[in-house]
């Protein structure tokens, strides 16, 4: 795996600006962002009125945390079209979650909006090693999930060839993947567990494959799994961080050269981290939940945007943009058993030990008696199919997760195929009565 080094002559400047300018320009910014949201969003009149705050309250950074946050909840309050600050026919495309769990949110993009978005996503592909004339694989899936546009867009927006494969087809996937010979891989980190597995199906050497650089994202994924991902494929493997309520794919990138955490594009998005249980704005470098306040979106602005996701902020490194690290969990996902604070990454670090597992998983809780059970579902490897490989390689994952987590579980080991995902992995079954 050869080392790439981005020509920093190519980069935007504002990436490498100093940390003066940058939030000079954020606080111009920021103060257009309030005031478009105030006067053109009913939703956020109406929620700074009854705050107390006035957009003309801001006059500096920290004039921020007067503000009150915005939730998901509230997205889904105001289906469809409640929270955005544009006559809907100047929305140029419309975006939503799936709503597995209740209404979906629902999102809309100005043309610049759109633009902006693709500049973004082509900052990240270029910070990723990506270069134009490059052939993209798309593997992130097209259509409402904001993920395959989005990446489509962006890698388009820097001059890349495009293959636009979308989710599923596997067996396809590798035969592309060997027929177009790309360069760029754009895909969630367990999907491309299962291309990797293909390849060894077909009997085919990942190695020998024309990828160079695999650009994860859409769900939390670990420097273990980055690790075997890279030693698999011999290419570089990159983490791309964003959500659709803030724009999708594109609000941060690590930088090929460093891999040290997600860079932020702060001209367009302002990071805060807050206590998630006070709200309270915690200095750089605690960890905390991620806030964030978009900039430059006309479509739908979102001020102080709680994410659940939990991180640190750090100094920029390889761009003079602050970084966040890798998101370790969920404020909403963060499971309690016995007393126990759990995050599914914490599983897949203790299952990435064991030579005989897959990271392929799935966690389920139940309730037995007054006692939370957890069942971890786990994939063995193809060459440890057999019943006392299985055996093993559950008591050893068991002894990890109690010794390292403290927790005892119960390991079910399965066999090849029978877990894994095509787009975001569903990590977390709750079967416990809710209260």
């Amino acid at each position: 795996m050869e080392p790439i080094i981005p020509n920093k002559a190519d980069l935007d400047p504002i990436v490498l600006a100093s940390r003066d300018e940058i939030s000079a320009l954020q606080l111009e910014r920021m103060k257009w962002s309030l005031t478009h949201a105030y006067e053109n969003s009913p939703f956020y009149k109406a929620r700074f009125d009854e705050a107390g705050v006035h957009p003309s309250d801001l006059k500096t950074l920290a004039d921020l945390a007067k503000f009150p946050f915005t939730c998901k909840d509230d997205l889904r309050k105001s289906y469809p079209f409640g929270m955005f600050a544009v006559p809907r026919e100047k929305l140029a495309r419309i975006h939503a979650s799936s709503g597995t769990t209740g209404k979906p949110t629902v999102v809309g993009y100005t043309r610049n909006d759109i633009d902006t978005w693709a500049t973004l996503v082509a900052r990240c592909i270029q910070a990723a090693g990506g270069r134009p004339g490059d052939i993209m694989h798309n593997a992130y899936g097209y259509g409402l999930f904001t993920g395959g546009l989005g990446a489509h867009y962006g890698a388009e927006k820097l001059g890349c060839t495009v293959v636009p494969i979308s989710g599923g087809m596997t067996e396809r996937q590798v035969s592309l993947i060997n027929d177009f010979k790309p360069r760029i891989i754009m895909v969630t980190p367990s999907y491309m567990l299962s291309i990797l597995d293909e390849f060894h199906r077909q009997g085919l050497d990942p190695r020998e494959c024309s990828l160079e650089v695999g650009i994860f994202g859409a769900e939390p994924w670990t420097n273990a799994m980055r690790l075997e991902i890279e030693q698999a494929f011999d290419m570089h493997a990159v983490d791309i961080y964003g959500l659709s309520e803030v724009m999708g794919p594109g609000v941060a990138n690590e930088c090929v050269e460093t891999k040290d955490g997600l860079h932020i594009w702060e001209d367009h998005f302002y990071p805060e981290i807050i206590n998630p249980e006070t709200g309270e704005v915690l200095p750089d470098g605690e960890e905390g939940e991620l806030v964030f306040t978009t900039l430059t979106k006309e479509g739908l602005p979102i001020i102080r945007y709680r994410t659940r996701d939990l991180t640190r902020l750090l100094p920029g490194t390889a761009r003079s943009m602050r970084r966040m690290a890798k998101v370790t969990g969920r404020s909403d996902d963060m499971i309690i058993l016995r007393g126990v604070n759990v995050f599914p990454t914490q599983i897949e670090e203790q299952i990435l030990k064991c030579d005989g597992l897959a990271a392929h998983f799935k966690i389920e809780l139940n309730k037995s008696g007054r006692m939370d059970n957890m069942t971890v579902h786990v994939e063995c490897q193809p060459q440890s199919t057999d019943d006392a490989s299985r055996q093993r390689a559950a008591k050893e994952l068991a002894h990890h997760i109690k010794s390292i987590i403290g927790i005892s579980t119960h390991i079910n080991v399965a066999q090849p195929g029978t877990l894994r995902s095509e787009g975001k992995a569903q990590r977390i079954v709750d079967n416990r009565p809710k209260q």
